[in-house]
């Protein structure tokens, strides 16, 4: 006697997939969400490696615009003057370049090398000049130079920095008669960009002007800095917000985030660059206010702390 093998209902749901037929599966065993997950992360990711590469190109095109001579002639007799600027002092009140003298062959003893006169140059600014004198038979060498500043340290990290005419002068001679020439100037600071322009592009020989401003990359870092500012502030207010409205979501750990997150806002503050004077504008709109909101969100959190530990019965 054959035995009938019993039929398979599709309205009946086993327990193991694996065993039943085709056709009583469900329509799929496959999350609908993963691939919309899997494109936010491969975005994620994209966005991350955009930010690298550009902010990498950035920088190498602050590097590419430092070492690019601006208004450099050769005088007439051969001399060459060279102004490399290399630093700015800390309260930005001065720039500092080092004035490099190349003389000319009528300037220059061939058998010494040293030169055949004596030789002055001048370095005029706005309120700081700057004299040096070549007796016969040396050779000049490099001297720094200070450059008075007019200060624009409130609009940090877009300040701007003016130094106000500048001239130099060359005495040779017994008469030490003065011969203004032409400078080559060069950019060697790093983070800042030099532009150079006359005081009028008609005259030859009129004077000059620098112009500092921070580069790209630098002003790049200090908006990503600020906006870490912000985003630590909005955090902290977030998980406290939203452990006051559930104390049972309080993690005893959380409170020494806090702590970490109060400590580490000083020395992201000093790690901005140019190290801003304290009482600026970041310091009125941004530091102290992250400050507040984060004793905010310790005080919520200690308050869900209280309010969850209030509950727990007593032994």
């Amino acid at each position: 006697m054959r035995v009938g093998r019993p039929t398979l209902s599709v309205n009946v749901l086993d327990e193991d997939y694996g065993n039943r037929d085709a056709i009583s599966r469900p329509p799929s065993t496959l999350r609908p969400g993963r691939p919309r997950r899997r494109l936010r992360v491969v975005a994620l990711v994209g966005l991350v490696a955009c930010a690298m590469v550009m902010s990498i190109m950035v920088y190498i095109n602050s590097l590419a615009s430092q070492h690019i001579s601006a208004h450099g002639v050769i005088n007439s007799d051969g001399t060459a003057v060279t102004l490399n600027v290399v630093g700015v002092s800390n309260d930005y009140r001065e720039l500092v370049g080092d004035l490099i003298i190349k003389p000319g062959p009528e300037l220059v003893d061939p058998a010494t090398d040293g030169l055949n006169q004596d030789l002055t140059v001048a370095v005029t600014s706005a309120t700081k000049p700057t004299r040096r004198t070549y007796s016969k038979g040396m050779l000049p060498g490099v001297f720094p130079v200070p450059l008075t500043l007019a200060r624009d340290a409130e609009s940090w990290p877009f300040d701007r920095y003016d130094t106000g005419p500048i001239t130099v002068e060359l005495f040779t001679g017994p008469a030490q008669v003065p011969e203004r020439v032409n400078v080559t100037f060069v950019d060697g600071l790093t983070g800042w960009k030099v532009h150079v322009a006359r005081v009028n592009n008609a005259n030859p020989l009129a004077p000059y002007e620098l112009q500092l401003q921070r580069s790209a990359s630098t002003m790049l870092f200090a908006i990503v800095i600020l906006c870490i500012f912000v985003a630590i502030a909005a955090l902290g207010l977030f998980v406290a917000v939203q452990t006051i409205r559930d104390p049972r979501r309080f993690h005893s750990a959380m409170t020494t985030w806090y702590a970490a997150m109060l400590f580490a806002v000083v020395p992201l503050r000093n790690a901005l660059p140019g190290s801003p004077a304290f009482g600026s504008w970041i310091d009125l709109t941004i530091v102290l206010w992250v400050l507040v909101a984060l004793v905010v969100s310790m005080l919520l959190y200690i308050a869900a702390w209280w309010r969850a530990t209030s509950k727990t019965p007593k032994t």
